[in-house]
């Protein structure tokens, strides 16, 4: 990926979380593009597209002539997702409460998902939440060797424990090779009852499931997560590219 992409994802992150963090007040100015260059230490361009990035999550505004401005309130949790790495970065600004600790059980489903050659898997389960919102409910399932990787973190096999790791960035640092894709699988469905519990979504109510299949460069299914996320407080984008000829 070129560095220059990098940079305004960064600085678009960085910005947002400034915005969350209430650091702008309503309609409060932010800084030009000549200031947010030079403080960053990056481009117009860069600058720019962090910008555009901004304007289309709808947390701040341009007038033209007059500046760019903030937007009252903190919206939906809106986090751009177009590798591993930002999925990793949910760590950023959101927070981990572990609902069903570390173990290992018999779970035929999840163990074909993953191609492992015996039943059993490690799995837990969690809710994810910003700014005391929570927004999504994640069931986890690891080959048992790869949960073993996992047997020195403490606090996921303790319910009720916070964290503002990612289960897919604890493992990433453990591993003898890099995560490297995620398949993903984006339905509706309505909320489970045991989803409605812990989100707090409406009998009939639809939610969405998001199934993720992380591998390693050699292809290697090391992590299954199935999460549920209630829309009102949930964005999700996506950048879709084309590559140049």
């Amino acid at each position: 990926m070129p560095a220059r992409a990098v940079a305004y994802r960064e600085l678009a992150d960085a910005l947002r979380l400034s915005l969350r963090q209430g650091r702008f007040a309503e309609g409060q100015a932010l800084p030009t593009e000549l200031e947010l260059a030079e403080s960053h230490g990056v481009s117009r361009q860069t600058v720019r597209r962090a910008m555009q990035e901004l304007v289309a999550d709808g947390v701040i505004y341009r007038v033209a002539g007059r500046g760019t401005f903030a937007v009252d309130g903190p919206g939906p949790y809106m986090r751009h997702i177009g590798s591993v790495k930002d999925l990793m970065g949910l760590s950023q600004d959101t927070q981990l409460q572990v609902v069903a600790p570390m173990q290992t059980c018999t779970d035929k489903f999840a163990a074909e998902r993953l191609s492992t050659s015996e039943p059993d898997v490690s799995t837990l389960r969690f809710t994810r939440e910003h700014e005391g919102t929570v927004f999504c409910l994640t069931s986890v399932y690891l080959p048992v060797g790869v949960g073993n990787l996992l047997k020195d973190v403490r606090v996921l096999k303790t319910r009720g424990a916070r964290t503002t790791d990612t289960v897919i960035g604890l493992l990433d640092q453990r591993m003898a090779r890099p995560i490297t894709t995620a398949e993903q699988v984006i339905t509706a469905v309505t909320a489970p009852k045991d989803v409605r519990l812990y989100l707090g979504a409406s009998a009939r109510g639809a939610v969405l499931r998001v199934d993720r299949l992380y591998k390693d460069e050699e292809g290697n299914a090391v992590e299954l997560a199935i999460s549920h996320f209630l829309p009102e407080h949930y964005s999700y984008r996506v950048t879709l590219r084309r590559n140049p000829r």
